[in-house]
């Protein structure tokens, strides 16, 4: 147990690692439970078509969100000049003016995204959604220098704190008001608090606005393929809800997104992971720099990747058990959506521990080309499984998508000298007995998403 103990103690990277990773765990666990406990009240409070609408206008609020990211966060984690005041108020400067530009993309947004979806209400709901990134862009680079140097502690209970009360708000604001507006008024809240806690509490310097040239030239060429992996990023990430909201009925999409909620525990921890703390430890410790540096990164992705398969292996067996105890009946779909979702999810996991190799040696245009090969196919796969499968077809065309996409990882990985080849085919293995194992226990729940079967 003392041995246990200093290992988390003292300077050194490997403590630094060990204590952001429980830091970041810690949080995301929180954090969860908090959103968890939000859920199930909210869909209490309202109708599975009103959540529906709540899940189509999240889809938008994130992209947005996404898109504000236009590489500064890892161009400080990564770039030698990540503690200079002028750099850090540079890319400050730059986050701000985007954010402004954002709000006014939104605005545009509104109209055609309410003719799409044939929802009125999307055009009030954009412009007010795209306040929280006016909010966003002022938050201070305070954050990505703890990041930097893996310093979460702090930053993860005041993420925590702004969960908690906006959670509370939106609760609050969802039994008076009853309808979407209390996710745009407590986001909008949300973010408020968020930037006042981290202008606050947080050490360090407050930001100033700043251009500086060579500064600025740094980010927009690092951040330029940053911003496009975000785009691309988005349509990875949210393709599958812009395309069913589209093509399901408003409450069966509701039903969706609970099922997809579940199953995404997993996969957003491992993104929090590779975000927080891999890019610095990329950056300290190249792989091809030494074979020590290889050995001590491999041990690391192992015990990434273990966690992960195992809270996988956990969504993907128990995902039905799991709507049918929390949800009441009319959220039953939702049960093998969660599933289906955890299983499509798990080729992902296998590699996930190499995207971030790209960006933490500076090399933005490889990982745009990955985050693009990725959203291409899987758009593909969700198109063409809807057409053969109806919402089961999707999903599975996802998880084919997710497969097809390994050598292009694994010819990133190979430039950047960090593929490993036995985690892979190790952690392949596992995952397909996961993926087996799972279907064979959900099967007659997962048969109720083919085209016409009734629950």
């Amino acid at each position: 147990m003392i041995a246990v103990v200093r290992k988390f103690r003292g300077g050194s990277l490997t403590a630094r690692a060990l204590r952001s990773a429980l830091f970041t765990l810690g949080g995301f666990g929180s954090a969860q439970l908090i959103r968890l406990a939000s859920n199930l009240i909210l869909t209490r409070v309202l109708f599975p078509e009103a959540f529906g609408m709540m899940a189509l206008t999240m889809v938008f609020l994130q992209g947005l969100q996404m898109f504000s990211d236009v590489g500064v966060a890892p161009a400080i984690q990564q770039s030698k000049r990540g503690d200079d005041a002028d750099f850090l108020d540079t890319a400050w400067t730059i986050q701000v003016v985007r954010g402004f530009c954002l709000w006014l993309a939104a605005c545009a947004l509104a109209w055609p995204a309410s003719q799409i979806y044939g929802e009125p209400m999307l055009l009030l709901l954009l412009p007010g959604m795209g306040l929280t990134l006016i909010v966003q862009g002022f938050n201070p680079t305070k954050m990505e220098t703890a990041n930097r140097h893996l310093m979460l502690g702090r930053v993860t209970l005041l993420e925590v704190a702004t969960q908690v009360i906006g959670t509370l708000v939106a609760v609050g604001l969802a039994f008076w008001l009853r309808s979407v507006w209390a996710l745009v008024i407590s986001g909008i809240f949300s973010m408020s608090v968020q930037l006042w806690l981290n202008s606050v509490f947080l050490p360090g310097r407050r930001n100033h606005f700043r251009w500086e040239r060579p500064a600025a030239r740094e980010l927009i060429s690092f951040g330029k393929w940053i911003f496009l992996s975000t785009l691309v990023g988005f349509l990875f990430h949210q393709g599958d809800k812009i395309i069913l909201g589209r093509y399901l009925p408003i409450a069966e999409f509701g039903v969706y997104n609970i099922g997809y909620f579940l199953a995404s525990f997993p996969m957003m921890l491992g993104l929090m992971i590779t975000r927080k703390v891999l890019i610095p430890i990329y950056r300290e410790t190249p792989p091809g720099a030494d074979p020590a540096n290889f050995a001590k990164l491999r041990k690391m992705r192992v015990l990434v990747s273990t966690a992960l398969m195992a809270l996988q292996a956990v969504f993907a067996a128990s995902g039905v058990w799991l709507v049918e105890l929390l949800y009441d009946e009319r959220y039953v779909l939702a049960g093998p959506v969660a599933v289906v979702i955890a299983i499509a999810q798990i080729p992902l996991v296998v590699v996930l521990t190499y995207d971030q190799t790209a960006v933490a040696a500076g090399d933005s245009r490889r990982f745009f080309l990955l985050q693009a090969t990725r959203a291409c196919l899987m758009v593909t796969g969700l198109i063409v499984g809807l057409q053969v499968g109806g919402l089961l077809g999707a999903l599975a065309g996802q998880g084919l998508a997710m497969i097809a996409v390994y050598p292009v990882v694994v010819r990133l990985a190979r430039k950047m000298q960090a593929w490993d080849p036995l985690h892979d085919l190790v952690f392949a293995a596992v995952g397909l007995a996961i993926g087996l194992g799972a279907w064979a226990l959900n099967a007659e729940a997962i048969m109720q998403l083919m085209p016409g079967a009734q629950p």
